[in-house]
Order: structure tokens, then sequence, then C-alpha cells
């Protein structure tokens, strides 16, 4: 075999970051070392594995081919080294969430999932959507859990829960208070959502179709709890998960409105590379998360303990 796994693991770590000097710091080595080791395992086949732009490294076609099968490969070499040192074949899980699931929902399945499983060690990343799914396609990321439309070709999607956004306003807008309202009256209003790439911005703009031109955004923000503070403020209006807004109706610091012709359903998905090995670990993890929410359908079934 004209392969190590250490060559294949720098491998992995170049084409992730892009550059040898990034690879190296990661995997706490010199930079000598990484080009050295990179540069025996292209000597070996005969193959260059990235198109040299600068000092920038881009996967050509066959590094392409390669890095989801040294991934695999190096996936089940760490199951290997788990099993072999009693780890009970856990690992260091990766888990990426998007900002609604991940402030509302992931937390409380990995504190679940970690009492349950002393000897498991989990990393959590919350980012938007769009970020997810791409950290997922690069093998950053074991499982994604993501809202909205996937469209990614090396990426599977499964879906997990339903959820809904509501159009929402502090209690003394103008609108608030009115049982119905039309398209033209939310859109003559200022608006505050999140930033493009987020599945929560995805989904507002597709319910308003051809009339998403029209929605004058005043402030864009990366957290739900911002734009809420923000709409509590009088800012405008915005449009964000039922489930992060339970308190906030509860308390009558924010009121929902009724907007006609307005679907804002969408999906909770599980999504993860489609060339992605499923470690031991990784399983009792997916199976964990489906019974954590148990027969629950949408986020409307599932109790959360009330924010005071």
């Amino acid at each position: 075999m004209r392969f190590t796994l250490r060559q294949l693991e720098i491998f992995v770590a170049v084409a992730q970051s892009g550059s040898a000097s990034r690879a190296a710091e990661r995997l706490a080595l010199s930079q000598s070392a990484t080009s050295t080791a990179l540069a025996e395992l292209e000597k070996a086949y005969s193959q260059m594995l990235f198109d040299r732009v600068g000092k920038t490294l881009r996967l050509n076609d066959t590094g392409q081919w390669l890095l989801a099968r040294a991934a695999e490969l190096l996936d089940r070499a760490q199951e290997l080294e788990d099993s072999l040192s009693s780890q009970r074949a856990m690992g260091p899980l990766r888990l990426g969430a998007s900002l609604t699931i991940g402030n509302y929902l992931a937390t409380l399945f990995v504190a679940d999932f970690l009492k349950r499983h002393e000897d498991s060690r989990v990393q959590l990343a919350v980012h938007n959507s769009s970020d997810i799914v791409a950290a997922v396609a690069r093998f950053e990321l074991d499982l994604g859990l993501v809202e909205g439309d996937i469209q990614h070709p090396d990426v599977v999607a499964e879906p997990w829960l339903r959820d809904e956004l509501v159009v929402f306003a502090a209690p003394g807008h103008p609108l608030a208070g009115k049982k119905r309202l039309s398209r033209q009256e939310v859109l003559a209003c200022d608006w505050i959502l999140r930033e493009p790439g987020s599945g929560t911005r995805s989904t507002v703009e597709h319910a308003f179709g051809g009339d998403r031109q029209h929605l004058r955004v005043r402030l864009e923000l990366e957290h739900t709890e911002a734009i809420k503070r923000a709409v509590e403020a009088g800012l405008g209006l915005g449009c964000i998960s039922r489930l992060a807004l339970r308190d906030a109706f509860r308390r009558g610091s924010l009121v929902e409105l009724a907007v006609q012709d307005l679907d804002l359903r969408r999906a909770f998905y599980l999504v993860r590379h489609r060339h992605k090995y499923i470690s031991g670990g990784l399983a009792t993890l997916i199976e964990h998360i489906r019974a954590f929410t148990g027969d629950a359908t949408s986020t409307d079934d599932i109790a959360l303990a009330p924010v005071l």
C-alpha cells in the first residue's frame, strides 16, 4: 500500500482548509512536513490532487473523487481506534445546526445525549443553513440540522420536523390587533429579517414570491433574539419561527399578525454527505435525535420549558 492514514489525514485537512499552512496549524505539524506528505502522496500515484493558484490549493477532479473516500476511510479508522481504546465507538461527533434549531432544540437533545452516553463527545457548530450544508459537503461536519429547501448535489436531506414562520409586531404597531391583513398592508411596512443564506430568509422570500422585491428590509440580523428585540423596539415587522416566539406571545411583548395567502410552512432536515460513513456513534446520535422528539411531527408538538 503506497499511502498512509497520516497522508490521507493531511490531504483531507488541506482540502478543507485550502492551504498547507492552515492544515499544518490544524494538525499541529510543521508546514514543511505537511507539504512533504502531500507531495509524497501525489508522487506515489503520479496524480495531482490540487490546482495550485498562488498560495491557494484547489481540489481538482481527482482530488474531489479522493476526498469523499479518504474522509470515509478516516472515519472508519477513528471508529476502530475508539473501539480498541474502549471508548464504545462514540468518538468526537461533529454536529452542525441552523440558528433556529441550534438555539431552541439542539442544545436540549445534545445535553440529553451526553448524559446518556458519558464517554461521548459532541462538537456543536451553530450557523445559518447554507453554511451548515456547505460544511457537511466538505466533510467538516458529520451531521447537519437545517431548515428550508436543500439544494446540494453531495448532500442527502432526510425530513425531520415541520415548522412554521410567523409574521409578528410590537403590540403598539398600527397593524397589531387587526384580524386579517393583506400582503399590500404588510409590504407597506418596514421589516427586520434574517440575513440572506439563512433558511428563515429563504422561506420568507419564497412565501412572498414575486412580491419579495417589494419587501422594505430596514435591518438584517443574524440572530432571532436580536430580531425580536428590534421588533419590540418598534423598528418594523419580523418573521421567524413560531418556536422562537412562544414566550414572547405568552408575555404579550410581541403579537402575531395574520396575513392572507402567505404560506410560511417549512421543514427541518437532517443532512449528511451522501458518501459519509455512518459510524456506530453517529448512528446512535441520529437515533437519539429522532427519539428525543418522539411522536412529534411539528415543532408545535414539542414541549419546551417557558423562559421567564
